[in-house]
This record gives structure tokens, sequence and C-alpha cells, in this order.
């Protein structure tokens, strides 16, 4: 007895001594990130200092307040050049992200990008733009860390085949932009980088996962960045902070680096699958960043994007559209701001000469609790990386639970990752105490326990395989629907406005106006239209939802204090046609200005 209790006592010990070895491991990684993180700000203070010296002359508000077009233009015809725009915007960043905390570094090798592009034989269409990308895009000589400690180790080796294109196009990435702890939340918090904060109210968040991108480009510290969705990580950001996010067909564009195409890393089925998208300060922005993006250089990198250039003919046509719309999908209410931009933009599309018709998408309960979340929460919250190069595949589920591996949990998360701790028995026991004592809608949202699938997961290959197989009829039941209409495009709500930092971690149900065209793969875009009025704090406070339930009252609580705040539309299209969606984003953004 006393040998085996020896031998307990000192295994003990060992798992204690194992454990604090790792935290102190990432601790360490911690750090240094951080030293590197504020060598390359004092780097960039310093050249934008040596700037400013060297030409004092700089109009440095008349050049943050051009449109992405006439920019554009004036680089490309010579008026202003690529270096004086470039540390203008470095400056701009600089003040933005100490305001924001909206990057997690900047990319020194923008000045020699810089050069780069001055000994170009041909002007890209993005010649001497600045851009900002998402950490989890690949940048060479970077970290991509999904805002994961784990992740805090060997520097990219090669530029994602977004970032190539972007290059070849004359662009130049100056910055990559902080995201939420895993990517899985809409709030924007981690715990290497912190919590990102909205510009235009430090209470409230920027949106996730894309909520750098979004605090920085409306601060003004980049005029186009891109993002990524595969919830509404682009479109919620965008609503958030007031900016025009498309999230298009996920296979329109590629993120992955050549070599983890070579090593078939990417090449699974995919049932809800990422997209890559522009986000910026208006649409006509999305458009160029589109056009230049779907060129050869994107088709030859990546012959399986399909090679369908942008269609500007389609972008630009003045021909009515006929529009469906909704105001609710009827899973989770929407603020009342949010319901009413979309009863304005009808009327005005109407009253432009455009055919309005009500629309309501099939069977949204199933959709959430059976098709999306599912997907998310296929192997019951067990988080997933290929050991192989420690590289995390970030669109697999990032499934919670295993964050313990690198001992911190953000707290913006906790909700999340103790819901997936519960053991399934536990789960099931539970939502059997509770099925006699709620209604169903609530029932649905108990299941999740505060949002997280309970019992949705699938067990065996097949069960995957016919998980696949619901989606795709589901999505030949919405496009017959669309069909029947004869709809061009349809016009919904978009959930917000910002939320107060730390609420969206507990309300992940409240996105199913998002969550939907992710499950469809259908291109969707956000607009901003208008701002929240005093009229639209008074109704709030009478806001009950669909059930007056905690999850109701949350969300009640989440969006108050909101007044001035941008809200913003939801407009949609059929998979491919980028080109349309866009075009009635277009159409809405001029109705509203004029407005």
């Amino acid at each position: 007895p006393s040998a085996a209790l020896a031998l307990l006592c000192s295994s003990a010990a060992a798992v204690v001594v194992w454990k604090w070895l790792g935290k102190r491991q990432i601790q360490k990684q911690m750090e240094e990130a951080r030293r590197t993180r504020d060598e390359g700000v004092k780097k960039i203070a310093k050249a934008v200092q040596q700037f400013r010296e060297q030409v004092p002359s700089v109009q440095t508000d008349a050049i943050l307040s051009l449109p992405l077009l006439e920019l554009t233009g004036r680089l490309q015809e010579g008026s202003l050049s690529p270096k004086t725009v470039l540390y203008t915007y470095l400056e701009k960043a600089l003040e933005v992200t100490q305001q924001t905390n909206c990057l997690r570094h900047f990319i020194p090798e923008c000045e020699e990008q810089l050069q780069e592009i001055q000994q170009q034989r041909e002007k890209g269409l993005l010649y001497g733009i600045p851009v900002s990308i998402k950490d989890h895009i690949s940048h060479k000589g970077h970290l991509s860390t999904c805002g994961l400690v784990q992740r805090l180790g060997t520097p990219v080796q090669e530029d994602s085949i977004l970032v190539k294109v972007l290059k070849r196009q004359g662009a130049i990435p100056f910055a990559m932009t902080n995201v939420p702890q895993s990517l899985f939340n809409y709030d924007c918090s981690n715990q290497k980088k912190g919590q990102t904060l909205n510009p235009f109210n430090h209470q409230k968040s920027p949106g996730g996962s894309s909520g750098g991108e979004g605090a920085l480009i409306a601060g003004g510290g980049s005029i186009l960045g891109i993002g990524s969705d595969v919830g509404g990580s682009i479109r919620l950001p965008s609503s958030f902070c007031g900016l025009c996010g498309l999230k298009p067909t996920a296979e329109r564009l590629r993120v992955w680096c050549t070599r983890l195409l070579n090593e078939k890393k990417c090449s699974r089925p995919t049932p809800v699958p990422c997209a890559l998208g522009p986000m910026a300060r208006d649409v006509d922005s999305l458009a160029l960043c589109m056009k230049a993006l779907l060129c050869q250089e994107m088709f030859q990198l990546d012959p399986t994007v399909p090679p369908i250039p942008f269609d500007e003919e389609v972008y630009s046509s003045s021909a009515p559209l006929r529009v469906g719309y909704y105001d609710t999908d009827g899973y989770f209410l929407l603020p009342p701001c949010m319901r009413r931009v979309v009863q304005e933009t009808r009327g005005a599309l109407q009253a432009a000469g455009h055919q309005l018709v009500p629309f309501s998408p099939p069977r949204i309960h199933y959709v959430m609790t059976e098709l999306f979340l599912k997907t998310f929460f296929a192997d019951g919250g067990i988080l997933r990386f290929l050991r192989k190069g420690k590289q995390l595949l970030w669109h697999d589920p990032l499934l919670l639970s295993s964050l313990s591996t690198g001992g911190i949990v953000d707290p913006s998360l906790k909700s999340q990752v103790n819901s997936c701790k519960i053991p399934r028995l536990g789960k099931k026991l539970l939502a059997l105490i509770l099925k006699p004592l709620v209604r169903y809608k609530q029932f649905l949202l108990l299941l999740k326990l505060k949002n997280v699938a309970m019992i949705s997961t699938c067990r065996s290959v097949k069960e995957m395989w016919n998980h696949h197989h619901e989606i795709e009829v589901y999505r030949t039941e919405f496009i017959a629907q669309w069909r029947e209409l004869q709809l061009d495009v349809v016009l919904c709500p978009v959930l917000g406005p910002a939320f107060t930092t730390g609420y969206p971690g507990k309300l992940l149900t409240a996105i199913s106006s998002t969550m939907l065209y992710n499950v469809l793969n259908f291109p969707a875009g956000v607009v901003p239209v208008s701002t929240v009025t005093e009229a639209d704090e008074e109704e709030l406070k009478l806001y009950r939802g669909f059930c007056d339930d905690p999850w109701d009252r949350t969300l009640k609580q989440a969006v108050a204090g909101a007044a001035g705040l941008p809200v913003a539309v939801q407009c949609v299209a059929l998979p491919w046609r980028e080109e349309l969606c866009l075009r009635l984003m277009k159409e809405v953004e001029t109705l509203s200005r004029e407005k």
C-alpha cells in the first residue's frame, strides 16, 4: 500500500509539473509574440515619422477621405504616389489600433512590396492600395494564430493564394487584424491580444470573427480589408461597424497556400464552407476588389476555382429587379431598428421601380438545429488539429472544449466551452428534465445549453453523409421556392446594432439571419442604411422577442444604448451571382444616401 501511495503521489506531482511547464511554455510564447508585435509597431512608427519629416506637406485628411475608386484613379494617373498613400494609412492605423486594439501586428514587409510594385510592368487594378488582412489569412513570415496560443509557433512559409493575387494586382498588405479565440465567436477577444473595441462606441463590440477588420476600416485605418465568413463573420462586423461587406459563394475565392493544396489538406467535404470576401466603406470598393481577385492569376494558382471573371455588365445594369423580402426569419426576433430599416428599404426600392415580393425562408428552426449547429458540433466538442506540421484547419468545427490544451480560455468563450464539457449522458438527461417545462422553441434553445448544441452530433460516417445529404435537400427546396417566386435577389435583416462587449458569446443562436446563407452557400452582403434613433431605443424597451425568455432578454440588454450606431440590411443572391448581389447592394446604398 505504501508503494502504491508513493506511486500515486509521484504521478500526481508529475501531472502538476507537466501542466505547469506547459503553461510556462505558453506564457513564454505569448511574451515573445508581444515583444515581436511591439517591435513591429515601433519600426512602423519610426518609418512613419521619418516619412512625415521628409514630406511634411502631405494632406493626410484629404487622402483618407478619398473613396477607393477615386484613390485608385489618382494612383494610376500618378497624381498620388503609393508611398504617400501607404504611410498615410500606416499612420492612421497606428492611431486606430491604439484606440480600439484592432491589429494583431503590422506587416513590415509592406515597404518591400512598395518597392516591388513600382517595378511591375503593368499597374494592377489595386496598384498602390494598402490592404489589411484577417489574422488567419497566411502571409509569408508571419504567424497565423486564429486567436489560439497554441499557434504561436512557426511562422507561415508561404503566402496564401489570396495574398499572392492581391500583390499581383499591386495591393500592399500592411497589417493583420485581430480575431476572437478560435474564430468561433462574433465578439473579438483572445488571451494573446485582448478585446477589440468598436470605434464608434468603446463599450460595444466590433463584431466577429473579422472584428479587427471591422474596427480598423470603420476607424479609417484601412480602405480595404479581407475577412472570412462561416456563420456571419464578414457580415456581422460590417453590420456592427457600419461597413459594406460581401460573403461570396465559398468556392469563388481561395485562401489556402499552394503547399497546403498540394498536400491535400483541404480536399475533404465541407457541408458549410468558409468564404473569403472583402470589407470596405462602400459597395463600389467591394466590386473593384472582386474584379481584381477574379483574374487569371487566381485561376492559375488554383485550378479548382471556377474561371468566372467579374461580370461588370450585371453589376452596372439598371434593369428593374424582382426582390423578395422579409423582416424576420421566424427564429430569433431582431431588435426593432433592424426590422424598421428592412421595411424602409423595401419602400425605397419599390418607389424606385423595383418589384417587391414577400418571401419566407422555409424551416428555419430545422436549419439552425439540424443543419448548421450539427455541422459545427458534429464531433460533440473536440478541437481538431493536423498533427503533421501542427497546422490547425481553422475551418474544421472549432470545437471548443479542447482549448484546455492551451490552458487558457478567453472569458467570451467560457459559456460555450463549459457546455461542450458536459458529458453526452448529462446533456440528454438535462434535456429530458427540461423538455416538459418549456415551449418548443425554448426547448430547442435549451438543448444547446447557452447556445451550444448538446445532442446534435454525427456519431458515424453514415450519419455524417446523411447530414451532407440533408443540407443538399434543403438547398434544393430553398432554390425551388426562390424560383417559384421568380426572384432575382432577396432583401432581409442582419443582426445588429452592435452588441455590448461580452454578449455575443451568450447568443450564438441570434445569428440565424446570417447562418442561413452559409448553410445555403449563397452570396450575401451587408449595407449600412441608417442609424439607431431615440425612437428605436424607446421601442426597444417594449421588446419581448418571440418568447420573452432569457435569450430574448439577453438580446435586449446586448443592444441597449446604441443610439447613433449604424443599422444595416442584408442582400442575397443565388450561388455564383455575386455581381447581382452587389447590384442590389449598390441600389440600396444609393437610395439610402439619397434619403
